[in-house]
C-alpha cells in the first residue's frame, strides 16, 4: 500500500502476474481504467515497425461476444464511455471512462478485448491506418512530418528513431498470423500494468480484475535495445514541402526516466515552456512576433529521452526563429533560470498535482505509465522530487545537454537556397 496526502493507492498482483494499481477517488463521479503496454515502435524491426498501431486499431475490430466493430463499440457506450486507445514510441494504451455502477461489466469488455481480439476486416483495417500514414508522407511518397525526420535523423537506424505508424510498403506485408504473434509478446502481464482510478469498492474491484483479466497469459518482458550515440556534431536536413508555413524542429539528446538529471531536465522545459509567460512564448513570439506558437517538449524513456523545441514560422524566418532560441538556450546554460521563474513552475506543477484529485482519467494516467516504467512514484512524491530542484541544478542540466553533438534540427518547408545554406550554417556552428 502506498499512500499520499493527495491519493491512496493499492498495489494488487493477480496470480496470473497482472500489476494491479488501484486508486480510489470517493468523491468523482466516473471510474477509469487504463490499460498499460510495452508496446510500440521501439520494440519493432524494419521488417515489422508499424505493427505496433496495426494491432491497436484491430483491437477495435471485435472479440468472440462482440463480432465486430460495431458491436464492440456499442457495447461500451452502452455503458457510458468509448474506449480509447494509443500507440507511442514504448508504451500502448487502453482506456475507458464509465458511470462507477457500470466498472465490472466495463472491465470485463475491456479484459476481452485485451486478450481475446477476432482480427476480422483486416483489409478494412488496412486501408483505415493507410490513410493515416499518408496524412505524413507527400505526393512523392516522402515523410514530411517533422517530427518523424527528427527523430530518424537523431537515432538513425535504432528503433527509437522508427515511426509510430511505419511504412506504407510494410503495411501490406501484416497478416493474420503476424499480429497474433506481436499481441501473443506483448499482450501479456509480464508487460502490461493496469490502473483504475476514481469512485469505486477496492475490494469488489480486486475480485473483478482476478475474473476479467485472469485469461491474460504471463509471457516474458520484451527487452529494448539501448540505442548508441556516436554523434560528434550537430546534424541539419531541410525537408522541401510546398506550404505556406516551414516546420522547424530543434532537438537534443536528453536523459532518461531513471537518470539522476530527470527531475531538473523537467524543470528545464517548465522554465522554457509551461504557458504564455515562460521564455520560449515570451520571447519568439510575444517579444519578437516571429511566429504564432511555438512549444517545448521532454519525452523520456528507459535509457535515452528527448528535449525538443517545435516551431511554425514563415519561410524566410526560419534562420532567424533558430538563432533566437539558439540564443535562448545559451542564457540558461550559462546563467541557469531566475529564482522566481523555478518558484513558479514549482507552483504551476503542484497545482496541476492537486487537480488530479478532480481527474480520475489523469490519475490513471499517472499511476499506470509509473507502474509501467516500475518507478516507485506517487504524485506527491514526484512533486517533491521536482521542488527540491535548483537554479544551478537546472543551468547544469542545461549546459550538459544544450551541446553540438547533441543537437538535430529538421526544417520542412520552402527554403531558398540562400536561406537553407544560412540556416544549415546556423545550426553547424552552434556551441
Amino acid at each position: 500500500m502506498t499512500s499520499s496526502p493527495l491519493h491512496d493507492a493499492k498495489d494488487v498482483l493477480l496470480p496470473n502476474g497482472l500489476k494491479a494499481v488501484l486508486v480510489p477517488q470517493p468523491h468523482v463521479h466516473r471510474a477509469v481504467a487504463s490499460l498499460y503496454l510495452r508496446v510500440g515502435s521501439r520494440f519493432e524491426t524494419p521488417q515489422n515497425n508499424g505493427i505496433s498501431h496495426f494491432l491497436e486499431h484491430m483491437v477495435f475490430r471485435g472479440t468472440p461476444t462482440m463480432p465486430s466493430a460495431h458491436a464492440q463499440a456499442l457495447a461500451f457506450e452502452r455503458l457510458g464511455g468509448t474506449l480509447y486507445a494509443a500507440t507511442h514510441v514504448d508504451h500502448g494504451v487502453m482506456s475507458i471512462s464509465v458511470p462507477p455502477a457500470n466498472l465490472d461489466p466495463v472491465l470485463a469488455l475491456l479484459g476481452e478485448v485485451a486478450t481475446s481480439p477476432r482480427f476480422t476486416a483486416i483489409e478494412v483495417e488496412r486501408g483505415i491506418v493507410r490513410e493515416e500514414i499518408l496524412e505524413d508522407l507527400d505526393d512523392e511518397g516522402r515523410d514530411i512530418d517533422a517530427d518523424n525526420n527528427a527523430r530518424a535523423l537523431m537515432y538513425e537506424r535504432h528503433p527509437l528513431g522508427f515511426t509510430i505508424t511505419g511504412d506504407i510498403d510494410a503495411l501490406d506485408r501484416f497478416d493474420e498470423p503476424m499480429l497474433r504473434a506481436h499481441h501473443a509478446r506483448h499482450y501479456t502481464t509480464a508487460n502490461a500494468v493496469l490502473c483504475v482510478a476514481g469512485r469505486f469498492d477496492l475490494d469488489a474491484c480486486a475480485r473483478g480484475l482476478e475474473r476479467h483479466f485472469g485469461a491474460m497469459p504471463r509471457g516474458e518482458l520484451v527487452p529494448a535495445t539501448p540505442p548508441p550515440n556516436g554523434q560528434k556534431k550537430p546534424r541539419f536536413r531541410f525537408v522541401e514541402n510546398q506550404s505556406s508555413q516551414t516546420e522547424l524542429r530543434i532537438a537534443f539528446r536528453g536523459v532518461s526516466e531513471r537518470d539522476p538529471r530527470e527531475p531538473a531536465v523537467e524543470m528545464l522545459l517548465r522554465v522554457l515552456d509551461d504557458g504564455m509567460s515562460t521564455r520560449l512564448y515570451e520571447r519568439i513570439c510575444d517579444r519578437l512576433g516571429l511566429c504564432y506558437d511555438v512549444s517545448g517538449m521532454f519525452e523520456a524513456y528507459e535509457d535515452d529521452g528527448v528535449v525538443d523545441i517545435a516551431a511554425g514560422v514563415q519561410h524566410d524566418r526560419a534562420t532567424v526563429v533558430v538563432r533566437e532560441i539558439f540564443a535562448l538556450l545559451r542564457e540558461l546554460a550559462e546563467a541557469g533560470p531566475r529564482e522566481d521563474e523555478l518558484a513558479k513552475a514549482r507552483d504551476r506543477h503542484l497545482w496541476s498535482v492537486e487537480a488530479m484529485l478532480d481527474d480520475a482519467e489523469a490519475t490513471a494516467g499517472f499511476y499506470g505509465l509509473a507502474a509501467l516504467a516500475d518507478i516507485t512514484r506517487t504524485p506527491q512524491a514526484r512533486h517533491e522530487e521536482l521542488a527540491r530542484v535548483t537554479v544551478a541544478d537546472v543551468r547544469d542540466a542545461a549546459r550538459a545537454l544544450f551541446r553540438p553533438e547533441r543537437l538535430t534540427v529538421v526544417a520542412v518547408g520552402l527554403l531558398r537556397s540562400a536561406e537553407e545554406a544560412k540556416l544549415e550554417k546556423a545550426v553547424r556552428s552552434f556551441g
